[in-house]
């Protein structure tokens, strides 16, 4: 199997940290192998009954299950698409259903997802709809909230949602985001997950980044001694941006091509573009150092 190992360095050491969700609950805190965190990125699992689809997933998770992550990381639409107009009650509940059968599969381990733009049902009979939107999509994902932030080891996480005007944050969120870095001791290495990339090299391919990435880049530069790499998918490509010390990895798709056999401008079979199906072992360090190895199924 061909791999595609990254290597992020930084001269910056972690020397604390603090936290949004770990730190108040000492149940949640995890006793790790060692101290550098083994964590797989799946994106965009975009899953659904047919074509054998749940089995075939199931069967790649398996895959992933061997490297024996600490934790995962789940990088949004987790289903096929409940976002377009005509998708019926009972469509939406079809995708969730093999959803849960997926996770299934990881039901030991914990899973901190973000919500992708295919993920929530805005064609219900109304906005009062208890399956309406996102709220219904953090509840299904076991989510604390659309956004947040928790603490595993020496590291920090954030996790963003850029469901908001020409993919961005939106004031409220950006203000959450600012204070959540203000808090943290100087130098806690930090990784940061959305669904669409924030800063991507696939944006002149496909478009489909944040709008809002000038503003984030400078607030990163700010905590330039805490944020050490933000992780992505949306574009179903492989890449890797890096600015002012900061790694952007886009990780492919966990369905590659959603999971069909690709089109004419398909390298191979599943693939998007040149791209193939697949996932992301990080290994995150205690001093901010981060591996990101992508690993093709096909």
């Amino acid at each position: 199997m061909n791999r595609r190992k990254f290597l992020a360095t930084s001269s910056t050491l972690a020397i604390g940290a603090t936290s949004s969700i770990a730190a108040s609950n000492p149940s949640l805190q995890t006793p790790y192998k060692s101290d550098v965190l083994t964590v797989a990125h799946l994106t965009d699992v975009h899953i659904r009954p047919e074509e054998n689809i749940p089995d075939r997933a199931k069967d790649w998770v398996k895959l992933v299950k061997n490297h024996h992550p600490d934790f995962y990381l789940n990088g949004g639409d987790s289903i096929h698409d409940a976002s377009y107009d005509g998708v019926t009650r009972g469509r939406m509940l079809a995708q969730w259903e093999v959803w849960d059968q997926f996770r299934a599969g990881l039901q030991d381990a914990k899973v901190y997802s973000c919500i992708g733009n295919h993920d929530p049902w805005w064609d219900a009979p109304s906005k009062e709809d208890e399956m309406y939107g996102k709220d219904y999509v953090v509840n299904r994902l076991k989510m604390p909230a659309p956004y947040y932030s928790f603490d595993e080891n020496h590291w920090h996480f954030i996790i963003l949602d850029g469901n908001h005007k020409d993919i961005s944050l939106g004031d409220e969120q950006m203000k959450w985001l600012e204070d959540d870095l203000d808090v943290l001791a100087a130098g806690t290495p930090t990784l940061i997950m959305s669904h669409f990339p924030i800063t991507s090299i696939t944006n002149d391919l496909v478009g489909g980044q944040h709008s809002d990435h000038k503003e984030l880049k400078t607030l990163f530069y700010k905590h330039k001694d805490k944020v050490r790499v933000c992780l992505s998918g949306h574009q179903h490509l492989l890449d890797r941006t890096w600015y002012n010390d900061v790694h952007y990895f886009c990780n492919g798709a966990l369905s590659g091509f959603w999971w069909g056999d690709g089109d004419e401008h398909s390298a191979g079979k599943q693939y998007y573009l040149e791209t193939p199906p697949g996932y992301a072992i990080l290994k995150l360090h205690p001093d901010g150092r981060v591996e990101n190895e992508y690993f093709p199924l096909t």
